[in-house]
């Protein structure tokens, strides 16, 4: 899967639901592995800012990216919307400290994406995949998310409140794709009972009944009412009965779980990079979300490459007959036992170290190492499958080393090891000249690793 942007430009202009002042925020196309950045045009210099979770500041009633002295507010609809659209990269330029709220969910952020559309880009996707369980639970709150791992990416999410309107709620989603018409439209909620308090802190200048749901779950004096009308600069109202008090009714019976799924997908998307996981939240929230994702972004920036994934029970893309008649090499020096991933930019290998190896004897009697060279040699063997699979008539065809650069080597691989050998071209195929990249893991290490040319040359 390749890395995507937005066709073509799009604006949306609305005010800011903490400030109250008129926004206009313009997406645009960005290019390969730039990711998520927002750019203060309204500043000078017009300083930008990357989504990413070590930038978040601020989790009051929404998530606030800062860098020294500049900040940008309530951005987790538009991250979401970008997120479920698989969007990689993506400039959003803004003329204010706050993303315009419109009416309080992330539809028209959806939509709009959906209208101009997607550019598919040359690099890949950078998937981050989820191997073991990982949770953060904040004692605090009792609240806590926890990520499985996953083929692909879904939310669960449980709230539960100490009213009698809105106790227990779950929503989820297996499938991005149904982000725009079972999620996006969902709306953000308070309760009457907070109002006069954000209202006191300078929030929420913004918000009326037609951006927020606005829940009465506890009878409050005619007095109090008026003064958050008053604060709220709308008329005043009675409030006779409990319940959801905005003249549109309710979009879904769980719409503020919904919502609540739409704010963890929006701050996971300060990961930086696509997960493959499954996410549990119980009691989520901007704080403990940002908890969370700064925890995930922080392996994530410490694992330069993770390994494949490997299971054996599955049948391989390639086996060894297959490779026989991909490569001419034969006994002792045919290095790779089958092939687990293969397109046209990289490939997986399997290599199965046992003690039989020829080259045990000799390195060494005492303590068998498999050679560098060799784990080098391997990874030029999956990447001869990798060029060679897509000519006609391959067995016509060698590859050979021109070049071979930057080679480490990281931890001994011994007899019982399993080499999962990833090579990846790093340009096109040019005159018969492949370059590529190889990691060679036993388990989630990097034991081996190099960069090289071959040329491809027809057999006399």
């Amino acid at each position: 899967m390749n890395q995507l942007t937005i066709k073509e430009p799009f604006t949306v202009k609305g005010k800011g639901l903490h400030t109250g002042l008129e926004i206009t925020a313009t997406f645009k196309p960005a290019p390969v592995n730039y990711g998520y950045k927002f750019k203060r045009i309204d500043l000078e210099g017009e300083p930008v800012i990357e989504a990413v979770a070590e930038n978040v500041v601020d989790t009051t009633r929404g998530t606030v990216l800062g860098k020294k002295n500049v900040k940008i507010s309530t951005v987790e609809h538009a991250l979401a919307a970008l997120y479920a659209a698989g969007i990689d990269n993506c400039e959003i330029e803004i003329n204010g400290d706050e993303m315009p709220i419109l009416d309080g969910s992330a539809v028209i952020f959806a939509d709009e994406i959906a209208r101009v559309g997607l550019e598919t880009q040359e690099a890949e996707k950078d998937f981050y995949i989820i191997k073991e369980k990982k949770q953060f639970k904040d004692e605090e709150t009792g609240a806590t998310i926890t990520i499985y791992p996953d083929d692909g990416f879904s939310v669960e999410t449980m709230v539960e409140y100490n009213s009698p309107i809105l106790p227990n709620q779950f929503a989820m989603i297996d499938d991005l794709t149904e982000f725009r018409q079972e999620v996006a439209g969902a709306r953000t909620f308070v309760f009457v009972r907070e109002i006069e308090q954000l209202a006191n802190l300078g929030l929420i200048k913004g918000g009326d009944l037609e951006n927020a749901i606005v829940i009465y779950d506890k009878p409050i004096s005619q007095e109090s009412i008026d003064n958050i009308c008053d604060l709220m600069k709308v008329e005043h109202m009675r409030l006779d009965n409990l319940g959801y008090i905005n003249p549109k009714p309710l979009k879904w019976d769980n719409e503020p779980a919904r919502h609540k799924l739409m704010d963890v997908i929006g701050d996971l998307a300060l990961v930086g990079r696509p997960i493959r996981g499954r996410v549990v939240a119980v009691r989520p929230g901007h704080t403990v979300n940002s908890k969370f994702t700064r925890m995930l972004r922080k392996e994530v920036k410490h694992t330069e490459i993770q390994a494949p994934v490997y299971n054996p029970n599955v049948a391989p893309i390639i086996d060894i007959n297959g490779i026989r008649r991909l490569l001419p090499h034969r006994y002792p020096f045919l290095l790779i036992d089958k092939i687990i991933e293969l397109d046209k930019r990289h490939a997986v290998a399997v290599k199965n170290v046992t003690v039989n190896e020829p080259f045990f004897p000799g390195h060494f009697p005492q303590e068998p190492v498999m050679p560098g060279v060799l784990q080098v040699e391997a990874m030029a063997q999956a990447a001869g499958v990798l060029v060679l699979n897509y000519l006609e008539d391959p067995e016509k065809y060698s590859t050979y080393f021109l070049k071979i650069d930057n080679v480490k080597f990281r931890q001994k691989v011994v007899p019982g090891s399993t080499l999962l050998l990833n090579v990846s071209l790093i340009t096109e195929i040019r005159r018969g000249c492949a370059v590529v990249k190889g990691y060679a893991f036993v388990g989630e290490k990097v034991v081996c690793e190099a960069e090289f040319m071959a040329q491809i040359i027809k057999n006399k």
